[in-house]
């Protein structure tokens, strides 16, 4: 019988919740830093945006080299150096007044060393699941973020109302150090690829990523249609914060628990995914219906009243995993291994260059009209999406998924 929870499957999962901790802690605490401090949608987007920068413009340079390498010492070494980084940052910020360009120069350092760190990561993670077990395997790596957010979504909102930022910082370089301390122990090591790496391979490497991801049709909708769900999902949540932060009836408390309601939802609906397999048949068809009604509960979530956020919320975490637990499962067993990272790698770029396109439209927009009225707007561009990429190409999308890995 297959078993799933290895010794080096436990590892990365405990890895996994240990980082996600650490970077709960940072995260929510910055971005209300820089909107307190600046007042501008605009600026807080542009520093959301500066961490994607390297997505966009080295992604796709440094993939072929990721596949041709062992996976195992890149997470670790990257892992290491991040480490270093944030202590250096909370150090380096406890001795200054904010400074707009020093978090710019930080997030783009740290964007390059966090696009290294997943592309090998997302390579290498599912040879650490027993084949036959993918769904069980995504549903416990789709439910560990969800379940650290429940915890510190209102947490990191306590701790930037009380702790300065610099030793938030701090926690987190010592969280990404026992992190990497606990993968150090993985035994499975991807192999490297056959083949001496020459300039020439290195440009047949970089060519291969992009006529297979051209060929696979139902590959190129379906990740089309998340760029732009991603999209329009991060620059909405910059209008659900600061329309919370600007409002005096809701503010940031009651922010983070909109936030843990989603997250509730997610652990939830991991917990399922993991108990509750889905038949490859059905895959396609309930991940149909998940989208459709994520975006519309997306759209009209400033039109609600608190309660029904709420529920909003925990509905949209239930669903958003259940789909992103069988699209990983699915596409995963679907790429070859020697591909994963160059795929990945082309669709971090487009993902990042969605991001950005959407995050500098969301935060443009919100200085020109009601932040409900840009929510509206950006929903839209997901349903059509819904409807030209996902349901109309039927046969293109049904093969990708209802893959399986033997």
């Amino acid at each position: 019988m297959k078993k799933l929870w290895t010794k080096d499957f436990t590892l990365i999962t405990a890895g996994t919740i240990v980082s996600a901790i650490g970077g709960e802690a940072i995260s929510l605490p910055v971005s209300l830093l820089v909107f307190d401090e600046t007042g501008s949608t605009f600026l807080s987007a542009l520093l959301f945006i500066a961490g994607f920068v390297p997505d966009i413009v080295l992604s796709v340079l440094i993939a072929p080299l990721i596949d041709r390498s062992n996976k195992k010492n890149i997470i670790i070494s990257i892992g290491f150096l991040m480490s270093a980084l944030f202590f250096l940052a909370g150090f380096t910020v406890a001795r200054r007044e904010f400074s707009f360009s020093l978090y710019m120069i930080m997030m783009l350092i740290l964007g390059v060393l966090s696009l290294i760190y997943r592309l090998a990561f997302s390579a290498w993670y599912p040879d650490l699941i027993s084949p036959g077990l993918e769904q069980k395997g995504y549903a416990v790596s789709s439910t560990i973020y969800p379940t650290v957010m429940i915890v510190m979504a209102p947490v990191a909102a306590f701790l930037y109302k009380t702790v300065p930022i610099d030793r938030i910082f701090i926690f987190m370089g010592a969280m990404l150090f026992v992190s990497t301390v606990l993968e150090s122990f993985i035994s499975v090591d991807n192999p490297k690829a056959s083949g001496e790496l020459t300039f020439a391979s290195y440009l047949e490497d970089f060519k291969s990523g992009f006529r297979f991801i051209r060929e696979e049709k139902g590959l190129l909708n379906i990740y089309t249609y998340l760029g732009i769900s991603n999209g329009v999902s991060i620059g909405n949540w910059l209008m659900y914060q600061v329309y919370f932060q600007s409002t005096a009836a809701l503010g940031v408390t009651l922010f983070g628990f909109l936030r843990s309601a989603e997250t509730l939802g997610r652990a939830i609906g991991g917990v399922l995914q993991y108990r509750l397999e889905v038949p490859t048949d059905r895959r396609y068809d309930l991940t149909k219906f998940v989208y459709t009604i994520y975006e519309v509960i997306d759209m009209s979530m400033l039109f609600m009243p608190y309660p029904f956020m709420l529920a909003g919320r925990f509905l949209c975490g239930i669903l958003g995993v259940s789909s992103a637990t069988i699209r990983e499962a699915a596409v995963q067993s679907y790429l070859p291994r020697e591909m994963r990272a160059r795929v990945n790698a082309l669709t971090e770029t487009y993902f990042s260059l969605a991001i950005v396109v959407f995050q500098f439209f969301a935060g443009w927009l919100g200085e020109l009209m009601s932040y409900r009225t840009v929510v509206l707007i950006m929903g839209s561009f997901s349903l059509i999406g819904i409807i030209f990429l996902i349901v109309l190409p039927t046969e293109d999308n049904r093969k990708v998924y209802e893959a399986t890995r033997v």
